[in-house]
């Protein structure tokens, strides 16, 4: 293990105990396990893959289309795949449905709620609308998907009943203008979620990507957590199912490699204030740091326009606000939505 310390201490730095034995015993790679084995380790347990998804004309069908053809079809693993069409402008629910996937547009489940922006509101949606044992959560946007990252997260799950979820990771590169960086791709990872969490949920630090889109877990998990309905959902899952389960109920795979669509630098800004956002209301649920002031939730950024009191930039403020959605299991079954709608239609 490669450390990193002031020249003035001498002391060898090195992880807890706690999370190197973690390292060790819940780490593994996607090819540890091929589709065969994990379809007759299913036994009788069922699955379901959902994919959120806001504007991935180009990329969704492919992945559908890799999952049904290989999964679904051929070895019989995956059982349903379910694309959440959030709010998308373009064709991505027809490419879906079109690739094999039953599509449900975002608003359509629990529409008596009123409905809320984000991604982890597609991922809430998902969960309720969809019936396996075990959920797998696949990004929609990714250019280089192979069906290695579904069963790669489906082998702890069906090869080890103690394992209740599974983060993905991988080599995430950078590209751009300047070249390609390898590794350079998780940055608000860590610029951002890494620090606060090795300050704050040091149990956490074994986990290469803790932001990863790529996940899946048991649905009674899934169903006893709630889930934030934006960007913090990946971080506020790891440090509740921390606290309610316990750091060796979960687990990460190493799925290889992902290419997928970069966001800009502001882009990025509002994403990390909602990541922090999420991450301050956990410190004080779980008791570990009191404010007397709670965090502000107006985020100022500037961007090339019209002069603002002398300076020649615009300011743009955005809320951000996180919202959570309660667990599933806390909700009356009258809201449950098998019976409310059909979950075909794409309007």
């Amino acid at each position: 293990m490669r450390t990193s310390r002031n020249s003035n201490d001498r002391a060898q730095l090195q992880v807890s105990p706690e999370v190197g034995t973690w390292l060790a015993r819940r780490s593994s790679r996607a090819d540890d396990w091929t589709a065969d084995q994990l379809a007759e380790a299913k036994r009788g347990t069922t699955v379901s893959v959902v994919i959120p998804a806001r504007n991935e004309e180009t990329t969704v069908g492919a992945i559908v289309t890799a999952i049904r053809e290989e999964l679904c079809e051929r070895h019989r693993l995956v059982d349903e795949i379910l694309v959440v069409d959030s709010h998308s402008t373009d064709a991505t629910a027809e490419v879906a449905a079109a690739a094999g996937a039953r599509v449900v547009a975002q608003d359509a489940v629990f529409p008596d709620l009123d409905g809320l922006q984000g991604k982890g509101e597609a991922l809430w949606k998902g969960v309720a609308a969809t019936t396996g044992d075990l959920v797998v959560f696949v990004d929609g946007d990714l250019y280089d998907f192979t069906t290695d990252y579904v069963t790669g997260l489906l082998g702890p799950l069906l090869t080890d009943p103690s394992v209740a979820y599974v983060k993905g990771f991988y080599h995430r590169p950078l590209n751009g203008a300047a070249g390609s960086e390898p590794e350079g791709g998780g940055r608000v990872t860590e610029l951002v979620a890494r620090p606060l969490i090795n300050m704050f949920w040091p149990e956490l630090s074994g986990f290469v990507q803790p932001l990863a889109g790529e996940y899946a877990g048991r649905r009674e998990v899934l169903e006893s957590i709630p889930f934030v309905v934006n960007y913090g959902v990946e971080i506020g899952h790891l440090i509740d199912l921390l606290e309610l389960r316990g750091l060796d109920a979960l687990a990460q795979v190493d799925l290889g490699h992902r290419v997928h669509r970069h966001q800009s630098t502001q882009a990025l800004g509002r994403m990390s204030g909602q990541i922090m956002q999420t991450l301050f209301d956990r410190l004080e649920r779980y008791g570990r740091l009191v404010t007397a002031i709670p965090p502000a939730t107006i985020l100022a950024q500037f961007q090339r326009g019209t002069s603002t009191d002398g300076v020649e930039r615009e300011l743009v403020l955005t809320d951000l606000t996180s919202p959570q959605r309660p667990p599933l299991a806390s909700l009356p079954v009258t809201l449950r939505p098998e019976n409310e709608l059909d979950l075909q239609d794409t309007a």
